[in-house]
């Protein structure tokens, strides 16, 4: 009786895309991090008005 086992690793395929999500977040939290909470109000606040959505 045999048995083959299939390992799990990050190919080049997948190691790309990957990083590039981690650095995105991680950039994304260090900017959020470091502007002020007005900024990000009226930015998000700006972003509704854009899409149609209602928020008063």
């Amino acid at each position: 009786m045999t048995s083959t086992t299939k390992t799990l690793s990050l190919t080049g395929s997948k190691l790309v895309p990957t990083l590039f999500a981690a650095a995105l977040g991680l950039v994304l939290i260090t900017l959020t991090g470091h502007v002020q909470a007005a900024a990000l109000h009226d930015a998000a606040h700006d972003v509704r008005h854009a899409t149609g959505f209602p928020c008063h």
